[in-house]
């Protein structure tokens, strides 16, 4: 492979499905996640090493979160390196792809490193809502809100642990009885729209809200609510699918 065009052209290639994913992924974060791969084959990066940078981008503005006090700017940076750190995110996969390169090890760190991600996330939010003083009311914090990114933190790790069983259970079974697969269908954009609320880089945007505490809160808990609600339905998706398995 010669020019970046080429990479990129070669990238095309090698995306995974569309099935199941939201319009931001599809049409921000992994075309975004093909231009950070093509540079890194450039520059001689390996898949690993680039989810190394998506980490470091990520932690770096989780930190931030946790001990800064509020504000317009912090609230910018903070979108910025998560983003970039998403993006970062969709570029490992699609450069171990594209060089061959990948393996379990490559796999692993990058479940890894997401778990720690949405396990972060809400914990830096939890200490941002403990020690800052703009989300004090006079003299007095609301302690009840410290019990808001515990719930959201239950949600986006049970999500995560319960899509990713569901996954390997489902290769498991076809391994064992091939066809007992069911047929790939149609992309769906009314899903990818449905989808976006549950989608992290869209989540990523509450951070924006950071210079006004008040807004922030109540953007967070929404997204809070709407990702309960996705848990239940996914969990039942789920249930349903993998005892549909046995059943065939």
């Amino acid at each position: 492979m010669g020019s970046t065009g080429t990479v990129l052209r070669e990238l095309r290639g090698a995306q995974k499905t569309s099935k199941g994913v939201s319009l931001y992924s599809r049409y921000v974060n992994r075309p975004a996640g093909r231009i950070l791969a093509a540079a890194a084959f450039r520059a001689g990066l390996t898949p690993n090493q680039v989810t190394l940078v998506s980490a470091a981008f990520t932690f770096a503005s989780l930190v931030a979160v946790a001990l800064a006090e509020p504000s317009w700017v912090l609230g910018a940076l903070v979108w910025a390196g998560l983003v970039v750190g998403f993006a970062f995110d969709s570029a490992d996969g699609q450069l171990a792809r594209l060089t061959g390169r990948g393996g379990p090890d490559g796999e692993w760190l990058d479940h890894v490193v997401d778990c720690a991600k949405m396990i972060l996330v809400h914990t830096a939010v939890l200490i941002s809502l403990y020690r800052c003083d703009a989300y004090r009311i006079g003299e007095q914090r609301d302690e009840a809100w410290l019990l808001l990114p515990l719930g959201f933190l239950f949600a986006a790790v049970l999500t995560f642990c319960a899509g990713l069983l569901r996954e390997q259970l489902g290769k498991a079974a076809q391994r064992a009885e091939p066809g007992t697969a069911a047929p790939a269908g149609p992309v769906s954009r009314v899903r990818a729209v449905a989808l976006l609320p549950a989608d992290y880089g869209v989540f990523c945007l509450v951070f924006l809200l950071l210079g006004e505490p008040s807004a922030f809160l109540a953007g967070y808990a929404a997204l809070a609510v709407v990702h309960a609600l996705f848990l239940v339905a996914f969990l039942a998706k789920w249930f349903r699918e993998l005892r549909a398995l046995r059943a065939g």
